[in-house]
């Protein structure tokens, strides 16, 4: 941090040099992104809203006729988000007769399955289950 004349930087002038975030027009209506909607993006990201599928995940949704709503996918989202909380790493989530198999610090869906579909029931290489 420099000072200059013997004083602290301003806040906006740190924003400035730490963020590196591209400017845009927010709500302040001066072309900078406010400190609410930085927390909000910050907060977002943190949360899981983002999901990832895998080629294989994608290859079985459509070889399965899987189509996922906004809501299930919200919803798996948040279980993806419940399992991190409690540390797992592969997760089986199970909603609405599907299941998935999460690949839970990468939040990227590594498989998906109607629970018809499976014989037995059985899921291998997973250290948690989220029932949503």
């Amino acid at each position: 941090m420099k000072i200059q004349n013997g004083q602290f930087l301003s806040i906006e002038q740190l924003q400035d040099q730490y963020l590196s975030r591209p400017k845009t027009q927010g709500e302040s209506g001066k072309g900078e992104i406010s400190f609410r909607e930085i927390l909000e993006q910050t907060a977002e990201k943190e949360s899981g809203t983002v999901l990832n599928f895998s080629k294989h995940a994608e290859s079985r949704l459509a070889d399965r006729k899987i189509e996922l709503t906004d809501g299930q996918l919200k919803r798996l989202s948040e279980g993806t988000a419940k399992a991190g909380a409690k540390g797992i790493k592969e997760s089986l989530v199970i909603m609405d007769e599907l299941a998935f198999i999460v690949n839970v610090p990468n939040s990227t869906v590594i498989t998906a399955m109607s629970q018809t579909e499976t014989e037995e029931n059985v899921y291998t290489n997973i250290d948690g289950a989220v029932i949503i």
